[in-house]
């Protein structure tokens, strides 16, 4: 398939970027008790680091994809994309998950094959059941990595939709002298059924999965919004929800969302059924961080 013209646009305004083959290597000895300890401190902060880099490049990877899907993948004719990509390199985005990420956004790889989505379902350790959403060119090859990545955590691939409920979700970005309450009339005549405000000002919508796009394009068109974020999710019922009750549990679930979106990039959402339950406050935000990524 011939590249369409607004990837042809795209690899103009995305120059290479140079890769560099040095790496730093670490060096421990087993004898030195504290040397052990600072090397365990050194992997656990790398690891934090690296979870947050991580999220940080799926919320990128997010935000192309939607802006491509909405307005289209030419950043020469679509400036909201083209702000993206500038933000996107700025904070060390590869050129190709850039291109992958806007190529998502029409359905398809950046080869030009078409992308399928899959379903996966699962239990993992603690009774705590797992969907994840893919989008992928290759379902049997995706199929056997999440498949793997389940088995590796201590958990078994298994029917559990019946513990969520679906549910249609879009995000505006905040804009001044528009808040939840001067859009509610709005919103409810377009077909949302619940209307909130975020700390950041911006507005997010609820509506049954059928109407979540008409409903958010009709809102936006209205009040003159840009859309963040539009998806069908996965919610948990309440009365299935596992309550976390050790930070231990909250960090397996943690390193199993890390080692899923490490291996494997057509993952577009992990839906958990869990509640804070005794967990910190901090912890149970960072497994929220993960899973909204």
């Amino acid at each position: 398939m011939a590249p369409s013209r607004g990837m042809s646009a795209l690899r103009r305004l995305l120059p290479t970027i140079p890769s560099s083959g040095h790496a730093r290597s670490f060096a421990t000895t087993p004898i030195l008790c504290s040397g052990h300890n600072r090397w365990s401190k050194i992997k656990h902060d790398k690891g934090k680091v690296d979870a947050a880099k991580h999220r940080q490049r799926s919320v990128f990877a997010q935000e192309l994809a939607l802006s491509s899907k909405l307005h289209g993948p030419d950043p020469t004719l679509n400036t909201r994309l083209a702000d993206l990509i500038t933000k996107a390199k700025r904070e060390g985005f590869a050129k190709t998950s850039i291109e992958a990420a806007i190529a998502r956004g029409q359905g398809r790889s950046v080869t030009g094959a078409a992308l399928e989505s899959l379903t996966v379902e699962g239990v993992l350790k603690g009774n705590v059941g797992v969907i994840v959403e893919c989008e992928t060119d290759s379902k049997l090859r995706t199929l056997a990595e999440v498949r793997l990545a389940i088995k590796s955590s201590g958990g078994s691939t298994s029917p559990c939709s019946y513990l969520f409920e679906r549910k249609g979700r879009v995000v505006f970005e905040a804009k001044e002298g528009v808040s939840s309450v001067d859009a509610l009339e709005v919103a409810l005549g377009a077909g949302a059924t619940d209307v909130d405000e975020l700390q950041d000002g911006s507005i997010l919508m609820w509506a049954e999965p059928e109407r979540t796009k008409t409903m958010g394009e009709a809102v936006a068109k209205e009040l003159e919004l840009e859309i963040a974020k539009e998806d069908i999710i996965w919610e948990p019922k309440e009365d299935t929800v596992v309550s976390l009750e050790s930070e231990n549990h909250a960090g397996e679930l943690a390193s199993f969302i890390d080692d899923l979106r490490g291996k494997e990039s057509s993952v577009q959402a992990i839906a958990v059924n869990v509640a804070q339950g005794s967990l910190p406050a901090e912890a149970w935000e960072d497994l929220q961080s993960r899973l909204a990524a």
